[in-house]
């Protein structure tokens, strides 16, 4: 946990003759730092260090009487130094967090400052994938070790069905039917979809099953398994797949969500079926798909001028 004297703002958010916190101010912060002295580390450093923004712009003003207005105008300040919609956005979150905290305290204190509150959007990042080249290059791993075949299978498997970390690490043996080609997953949400296997990756996975049986522990489900015997992590993943990218001459760093950027970028490009991405994918929205369009637009333009008879134009 950081030392309290670290939780004190310095004077970024506004114009250096702003007047230094107030000791009211500053306390009201060391008090919401302690109350999210449960929270992972992370997001309390987080946290607090939005506020602390916060407590700097309002200087000596205090922060239970800030109005609306005056949120508005320093989250305005902030985007105009450079601040993303992004970053603005997890800011205003910390926020809203810190005002509940203060309502809980006093509910004295009725009107909720960041209700009502909007921060500017942030335009849309692509997702970087890998090209079809690179995909093959890197899952095409011919050493025969057992974690090495393992890897293979990991990497295959979600090359070819798109699947998140969370689902690869939680997959147990019988949600895969290498006979049928398809695998079963519980993504966000609880919900359960079906995704096909692509042959290379049921070769794959045949050929761990085989290496896995002397290595898993007893009643161990998991499908992939460590040298332990036991379920691996999504971060044993993340380090195996960052290892094997540089092993595989790859010059670039490449994480899990990357092979299902690829999976749904070039499903799509060679298929056009958005829709069918979006349930592979298991996205509850297809705006969420819908990024994928952008990676390839040429792509879709052939598909849909071979395939719209109105597209079709007379010689």
């Amino acid at each position: 946990m950081p030392r309290a004297g670290r939780d004190v703002p310095k004077r970024t958010a506004e114009s250096p003759d702003t007047p230094a916190p107030s000791a009211a101010n500053v306390e009201l912060l060391h008090a919401f730092a302690t109350h999210l002295s449960t929270r992972p580390p992370h997001t309390r450093n987080a946290y607090v260090r939005d506020v602390g923004q916060l407590v700097a712009a309002a200087g000596a003003a205090p922060l239970t009487g800030l109005s609306r207005a005056q949120l508005a105008r320093t989250l305005a300040t902030l985007h105009g130094r450079g601040l993303s919609g992004r970053s603005l956005a997890r800011m205003l979150s910390a926020w809203r967090a810190f005002y509940r905290f203060l309502l809980e305290r006093d509910r004295s204190l009725i009107d909720d400052p960041c209700a009502g509150l909007r921060t500017p959007k942030s335009r849309k990042r692509l997702p970087s994938v890998l090209t079809p080249d690179e995909a093959v290059q890197l899952v095409a791993i011919d050493a025969d070790d057992p974690l090495s075949v393992r890897d293979r299978a990991l990497f295959e498997l979600a090359y070819s069905s798109g699947l998140r970390l969370s689902e690869l690490a939680g997959l147990d043996v019988d949600r895969i039917d290498l006979v049928g080609g398809e695998v079963r997953v519980w993504g966000k949400g609880a919900k359960e979809r079906v995704v096909p296997v692509g042959a290379a990756a049921r070769t794959a996975v045949a050929a761990w099953l085989s290496q896995r049986a002397p290595l898993a522990a007893e009643h161990e489900r998991a499908l992939f398994v460590g040298a332990s015997g036991r379920r691996i992590s999504p971060r044993t993943i993340e380090r195996r797949l960052a290892m094997w990218s540089v092993k595989r001459g790859l010059h670039r760093h490449v994480h899990p969500h990357m092979l299902r950027h690829s999976f749904a970028s070039h499903v799509l490009q060679s298929s056009g079926d958005l829709r069918a991405v979006q349930e592979m994918l298991g996205h509850a929205s297809i705006a969420s798909t819908q990024v994928y369009t952008h990676l390839d637009f040429q792509a879709l333009a052939k598909v849909y001028d071979a395939a719209h008879p109105r597209a079709k134009r007379k010689k």
